[in-house]
């Protein structure tokens, strides 16, 4: 896939998983949000209490698998680097602090899906 298309894909990824979790009840705080170290596809306050840092990741189609299991180890061990200097960078506190992934597939049988893992890391 042209880098172009790709890009706008994951745009397109990131802003229903904004909308989502708007819908949800959450705010969405910061969106791509960027460091030395990479980028963080958006921040949301789920409550008073908990926030949450989300990666986005969205694929056309399940040919290669699903878009969560683009999320490894080692790109989990990075979003926990991220979200520290994204917390030291804003100042913010929050008693519960994890990280999430909102999944989603724009085509298939079943049409465009969005699923939501929550508490993959931290």
């Amino acid at each position: 896939m042209p880098n172009d298309r790709r890009q706008a894909l994951g745009r397109y990824g990131e802003a229903v998983a904004a909308a989502f979790l708007s819908l949800k009840g959450w705010t969405v705080v910061d969106r791509n949000w960027r460091c030395r170290a990479g980028e963080i596809d958006l921040v949301a306050q789920q409550d008073p209490d908990t926030l949450v840092f989300v990666e986005v990741k969205t694929r056309a189609g399940d040919h290669f698998g699903t878009p969560a299991a683009a999320v490894t180890g080692p790109k989990l061990a990075r979003l926990r680097r991220l979200a520290a200097a994204w917390l030291d960078a804003h100042d913010r506190h929050a008693p519960v602090v994890r990280i999430d992934v909102v999944a989603v597939t724009t085509a298939g049988r079943a049409g465009r899906t969005v699923e939501h893992f929550e508490g993959v890391a931290l």
